[in-house]
C-alpha cells in the first residue's frame, strides 16, 4: 500500500514538473544542434531524453566554481548528455547525489599518495571532470561545450563522469555497475576483464587504440572511457570491440549503433 502511494505521488510530482518546467523548444533544439550524437537518435528516444533532462534539472543542484555563472544553456547541455546513459535505466540510477559543479576551465587538484615504504608523496593533477561517491560531480565547461566536436575521437567528459556515478552505485569503483545478481556480475567480469587486459597490452605496446589510453589506468577508468565511445562513436566500437559493445548494450539497454549516421 505504502509503495503504491509513494509511486503515485512521484508520478504526480514528475507530471507537474514536466508541465511547469519543460525545457523550451528553442533551447532544446539548440542543444541537439550542438551535439549531433544526441540529435540523430529516433524521435521517441529524444522525447524520453527531453523528459529525463527536465526531471534531472529539477532534482539536481547546479553551482559554478569560483563565480562561474550557470546559464540555462549550460545546465541543459549537461542534463541532456548526463541523461543519455540512463535513457532506459531511469533517473533513480543517479539518486545517490545532488550537486553538480561546473568550472570555467580545467581544475588543478592537489593529490596525496603513500608508497610501499610508507612515504607520502604530493602531486598536482589537472582534471576536466571528477565524480565523487555521494557527489558532487565536477565538470569543465569548455570540455562539455566542445562535446559535439570531441565526439570524433570518442571523448565526452559528461558521459565519462556519469559512468563513474553508475559504477559507484554499488559502493565500489571497480568497473562493475550495479547488476541484478551474482551470475550477472560474474558474466560482466569475464568480458570486461578480458577486454581490459587486451586493451592494456595494446597501450603498453604503443598500438593506436579507439578507446582513450587513459582507460588503462584502472578498470573503472576503462569502463568510463568505453562508455564514452559507446555513446558518441558506437559504430566504431561495434567494429573494434564487438564483445565490449554487446556488454554495454546489455547494461544500458540501448543499441546506439543501430541509429548511427556518423559525424
Amino acid at each position: 500500500m505504502l509503495s503504491r502511494w509513494w509511486q503515485a505521488w512521484r508520478t504526480l510530482r514528475d507530471e507537474r514538473t514536466l508541465r511547469r518546467r519543460a525545457i523550451p523548444d528553442v533551447l532544446w533544439q539548440l542543444t541537439l544542434a550542438r551535439y549531433p550524437f544526441l540529435a540523430q537518435r529516433p524521435d521517441a528516444e529524444l522525447s524520453t531524453l527531453r523528459k529525463l533532462a527536465t526531471l534531472f534539472l529539477a532534482q539536481k543542484e547546479f553551482s559554478g566554481g569560483h563565480g562561474f555563472a550557470i546559464t540555462n544553456e549550460i545546465a541543459v547541455a549537461v542534463a541532456a548528455q548526463a541523461c543519455l546513459p540512463v535513457l532506459r535505466l531511469g533517473l533513480d540510477a543517479y539518486a545517490g547525489f545532488v550537486g553538480i559543479v561546473i568550472h570555467s576551465d580545467e581544475v588543478v587538484a592537489r593529490r596525496e599518495i603513500v608508497d610501499e615504504a610508507g612515504v607520502v608523496h604530493h602531486y598536482d593533477e589537472t582534471l576536466t571532470g571528477e565524480a565523487m561517491e555521494g557527489g558532487p560531480v565536477m565538470l569543465s565547461w569548455p570540455d562539455v561545450e566542445a562535446a559535439g566536436e570531441s565526439a570524433e575521437w570518442g571523448y565526452n567528459v559528461v558521459i565519462h563522469e556519469f559512468a563513474h556515478v553508475l559504477d559507484m552505485a554499488d559502493g565500489l569503483a571497480d568497473g562493475v555497475p550495479a547488476l541484478p545478481d551474482r551470475s550477472s556480475r560474474e558474466a560482466w567480469l569475464a568480458v570486461i576483464s578480458a577486454e581490459y587486459a587486451e586493451f592494456c597490452a595494446h597501450v603498453d605496446g604503443g598500438v593506436d587504440t579507439l578507446l582513450d589510453p587513459y582507460g588503462a589506468e584502472s578498470i573503472d577508468e576503462f569502463f568510463a572511457v568505453a562508455s564514452e565511445v559507446f555513446f558518441v562513436a558506437p559504430a566504431d566500437m561495434l567494429i573494434e570491440h564487438p564483445q565490449l559493445y554487446r556488454l554495454l548494450t546489455s547494461y544500458y539497454q540501448q543499441d546506439p549503433a543501430a541509429h548511427w549516421r556518423g559525424q
